[in-house]
């Protein structure tokens, strides 16, 4: 486990970042958080979400995402939209973008700072790693449900290769991530 000089344990900050923070971002902090609770990991996190626009800032989520979320049990009902901004960039280890729309946002942000490491959300998915997370605003309730459960896949393969770097004895699981809760 890595420890700080306190020798306490060090909490891995990530950002989930998307257009506005009311669809997938709200979704991924919400997702990724109860995956990394559930696997007893969430002690080593901290998860928050942001848009690169702050056009929604304060709204609570899409009704649709915080559905699609609460279908599997995760309550996202409580996560504010809130734009991304240059002093994230200090207070974070790592942000995961939706799409490359995202990704050149956040890397211009990112220019001048060398701390964050700024990554699409899929990018640890073997197969996968190129792929985005398009934006379902527009679309159909199944669209909100594709990608809650492209960022439950996402929230295990960060949560894999993360935890790893925190724990040497992170365990290998294998339980299913798209399990509705009833």
């Amino acid at each position: 486990m890595l420890i700080n000089v306190n020798k306490t344990p060090l909490v891995i900050r990530i950002l989930f970042v998307c257009y506005e923070n009311i669809c997938r971002s709200p979704m991924a902090e919400g997702i990724f958080y109860s995956h990394a609770e559930r696997h007893g990991f969430g002690h080593l996190f901290s998860v928050e979400s942001a848009g690169t626009r702050s056009y929604q800032q304060g709204s609570s989520p899409d009704s649709r995402s915080a559905a699609a979320a609460a279908r599997v049990g995760v309550d996202i009902s409580s996560i504010c939209a809130r734009g991304i901004d240059e002093l994230d960039l200090f207070d974070y280890d790592w942000i995961f973008v939706m799409d490359c729309e995202n990704y050149e946002e956040v890397s211009r942000l990112t220019g001048f700072c060398e701390k964050p490491r700024v990554r699409l959300v899929m990018s640890f998915v073997p197969g996968r790693a190129d792929e985005e997370i398009q934006d379902p605003y527009y679309g159909t309730y199944r669209d909100f449900e594709q990608v809650r459960d492209d960022l439950f896949l996402a929230s295990d393969h960060i949560l894999r290769n993360l935890a790893a770097f925190c724990d040497e004895e992170a365990p290998v699981y294998t339980r299913n991530a798209f399990q509705k809760v009833k």
